[in-house]
């Protein structure tokens, strides 16, 4: 018996070329080829985390309370000190107040209106301290006796002192607040 021999070797088969690109960069992806995915991270690094959805009524409902009566305080001081009305002071409690809310209670629909109503309050507030200080610097009264034991003196001043412009920072507040609820709310 005989063994059998094995096949005579065969040439190599030649290997096929690649098609080239038009543009001829050897690098270039091929019609059709489907890319790497990319690694963790490259370029950019990690992306960082979304910022979580805030949707706390109560703690923007609170932030806007205690925005209102800080930037009440500060207002009051302002025309105490100026004996002046100031608009952009307005602006600025309205504003305050409509951060506070929108920042840290979310996109509750209860946050707008609740800011307007409390800058309201915070401009009314802040023009009474005005003519509160006011008053104390003209009277031999002091501040507080005036804002705590004659309230009702200083709200008759206040009515007689009001005019239309009062009225337009009172609905400039109101507005800021609202809209600024709206924009700050994450």
């Amino acid at each position: 018996m005989s063994q059998s021999a094995p096949p005579p070797a065969q040439p190599p088969a030649e290997p096929q070329a690649q098609p080239q690109p038009v543009d001829g960069n050897p690098y270039a992806q091929q019609p059709g080829a489907v890319p790497p995915p990319p690694a963790p991270g490259v370029p950019y690094g990690a992306v960082p985390a979304p910022a979580p959805v805030r949707n706390n009524v109560g703690l923007g409902l609170v932030a806007a309370f205690v925005a209102a009566v800080v930037a009440g305080g500060v207002y009051g001081a302002i025309i105490g000190l100026t004996k002046h009305e100031i608009g952009w002071a307005a602006v600025g409690v309205g504003f305050l107040v409509g951060l506070a809310a929108g920042r840290l209670g979310g996109r509750n629909p209860v946050l707008p209106v609740a800011s307007a109503v409390l800058s309201l309050g915070s401009v009314y507030i802040g023009q009474l301290v005005g003519e509160a200080v006011i008053a104390a610097k003209e009277t031999p009264l002091s501040f507080s006796e005036l804002f705590f034991q004659h309230f009702d003196v200083l709200q008759e001043a206040w009515k007689a002192d009001a005019d239309p412009l009062t009225f337009l920072f009172f609905a400039i507040a109101a507005y800021v607040a609202f809209t600024g609820a709206k924009k700050a709310a994450l």
